[in-house]
């Protein structure tokens, strides 16, 4: 923990979380209604373990200091955020963020990320102080200060939840007529999931639409507080678009440099330079995606020059797929199968891809192999992956 000194003379406490390399942009994160409590610690060693300087600011101080509460006391948290002067709250983040600024670990950048009630005071920092980024989750009431949206002065990324009785379509539809129009303004919208879906533990917490936000929230710091030219995630998102939706080779290729390479690492499909490749996409590749052909994503690991990709690949063996099933006509069966890539980027493009996925699994499922004759699994390995708290296998 560490002290802050407040515009007005005061003083609070912050839990600071620096990064294991030692230096890094920094992060306000801001508490939700139950304060500094083990949740929102755990928040900022998420974020410090992949490179930030993370302070939490106990912004509960003028009422209660140190408070730590859980969701079953939410009564009493809902209380106390009665008394909560939130004007004064937005201003005592900007004092943290002015501390993290000049803080040793700290590159000099700083932006904010909030959750519930700090999804609102990100929102407010943004339009009323400086901060570098702002990322709100779920925030509650931003929908009664867009009048000051005129005032931004960063990057803006808000997660709304379509289940949230806090944010209820109508507030979703004033933040959406009011804030995105801004090219500075980014709306992520989880149509399935509910208030503090991102909360480990909570009632609501969905893990997937968690997983998704984090790793958007991740790239757009990574973006903006890094200041890298280019957003790996977007790139990557463009290039999929182009083979599995408007399905164009040159669009794909127009994504990578001129001796991109791309390696199926199972079957040994792909090509190295942009000819070959040409060759394989239009081909081999794009006209042999089946139509109901989805991935969803399972985490994503952002590094400085390449993003590592888990998703679950799933499709029905309609058609021929040379580049995954050579030779073999189509079977009709179901297939879901946990997969990997790991791209690498160079200059603003794709340089590389090394694709994985678990082959045996795949031939399982169009009864190919006996998994009860050899140590291989079906679509048990897509279900394990999703949910690693699904039994493993008993061995002998």
């Amino acid at each position: 923990m560490v002290s802050i000194r407040s515009f007005d003379g005061g003083g609070f406490a912050a839990y600071l979380s620096p990064p294991a390399g030692g230096r890094g942009p920094g992060l306000i994160v801001l508490q939700e209604i139950f304060g500094v409590n083990s949740g929102m610690r755990a928040v900022c060693d998420w974020y410090a373990a992949r490179g930030f300087v993370a302070l939490c600011p106990d912004l509960f101080w003028r009422i209660q200091p140190g408070l730590e509460l859980s969701e079953p006391e939410i009564d009493r948290a809902l209380a106390l955020l009665g008394r909560l002067d939130q004007a004064k709250a937005v201003d005592d983040a900007a004092a943290a963020l002015s501390f993290l600024r000049t803080h040793p670990a700290c590159n000099g950048r700083a932006g904010a990320v909030g959750y519930c009630l700090g999804g609102r005071l990100a929102y407010l920092l943004a339009v009323r102080y400086k901060p570098d980024a702002a990322v709100g989750y779920y925030g509650v009431g931003i929908e009664k200060s867009l009048d000051e949206a005129r005032n931004l002065s960063c990057p803006l990324a808000l997660h709304l939840a379509g289940l949230d009785k806090y944010c209820p379509p109508a507030a979703a539809a004033q933040i959406q007529a009011a804030l995105a129009p801004d090219p500075r303004v980014t709306l992520h919208r989880y149509p399935n999931s509910d208030h503090a879906f991102a909360r480990k533990g909570g009632s609501h917490y969905d893990s997937a639409a968690a997983e998704l936000a984090d790793l958007r929230t991740i790239d757009f710091f990574v973006r903006t507080l890094s200041v890298k030219p280019h957003s790996f995630e977007s790139l990557w998102a463009e290039h999929i678009e182009h083979e599995f939706r408007t399905r164009s080779t040159e669009k794909t290729l127009a994504t990578m440099v001129e001796d991109a390479y791309v390696n199926h690492v199972p079957v040994l499909t792909g090509g190295v330079g942009r000819e070959q490749l040409r060759e394989f996409y239009s081909n081999h590749f794009i006209p042999q995606m089946p139509p109901d052909t989805t991935l969803t994503p399972l985490s994503r690991t952002i590094g400085d020059d390449q993003i590592v990709d888990e998703m679950i690949f799933q499709f029905t063996h309609s058609i021929r797929m040379d580049w995954m099933l050579a030779g073999i006509e189509p079977t009709g069966k179901r297939v879901e199968v946990p997969l990997v890539a790991i791209v690498k980027f160079r200059g603003g493009k794709l340089a590389h891809e090394h694709i994985y996925w678990d082959q045996a699994s795949v031939l399982v499922q169009l009864g190919m192999l006996d998994p009860a004759r050899l140590p291989v699994t079906g679509i048990e390995s897509a279900r394990k992956a999703r949910d690693p708290n699904l039994p493993p296998r008993k061995l002998p």
